[in-house]
């Protein structure tokens, strides 16, 4: 397996994983994922990156890492895998690897906004170190938990 940084080939998997992701666990796409599919170049350009686990020209998983402002906070977002392909640990590969994305750009905290019944995912925030935030507002119909992971000062 390969993790491979963003190439316009692999857009639409990105897209196709995380609204089936999105569809099949919650019903439906809210209009800040359809505004997030629409706007990836741009995220792109303000620094955004996303990576693409690939295993023999087989995309099995993505995952995006984008700041959120001045202050040196990231969100890890759009975490999907392949329905139809075994993702052998492909989840976690490309997580890690926004993750280190977000530290080498000078994060100083990553943040996720997810749902508590989706176990797996939540299996690796904590398994990278992130530790539970209560919010006022989860952004999202479907979000109800949120994590966060602070940069260790040098």
């Amino acid at each position: 397996m390969e993790i491979i940084e963003y190439q316009e080939k692999y857009k639409d998997y990105f897209v196709q994983f995380n609204t089936d992701w999105i569809v099949d666990n919650f019903g439906f796409l809210e209009e800040e994922d359809k505004n997030a599919f629409l706007h990836i170049e741009e995220s792109l350009k303000n620094g955004a990156m996303i990576y693409f686990a690939v295993e023999e020209e087989n995309v099995l998983a993505t995952c995006m890492s984008k700041p959120l402002d001045e202050n040196g906070t990231w969100e890890l977002c759009k975490l999907g895998s392949n329905k139809h392909l075994p993702h052998k640990g492909a989840g976690s590969a490309v997580f890690e690897a926004a993750m280190n994305w977000a530290l080498k750009h000078d994060a100083q905290k990553l943040f996720i906004i997810s749902n508590s019944s989706l176990k797996p995912a939540l299996h690796i925030y904590e398994k990278y170190g992130f530790h539970e935030v209560k919010l006022n507002d989860y952004e999202y119909v479907r979000g109800d938990i949120a994590f966060e992971y602070h940069v260790p000062k040098k």
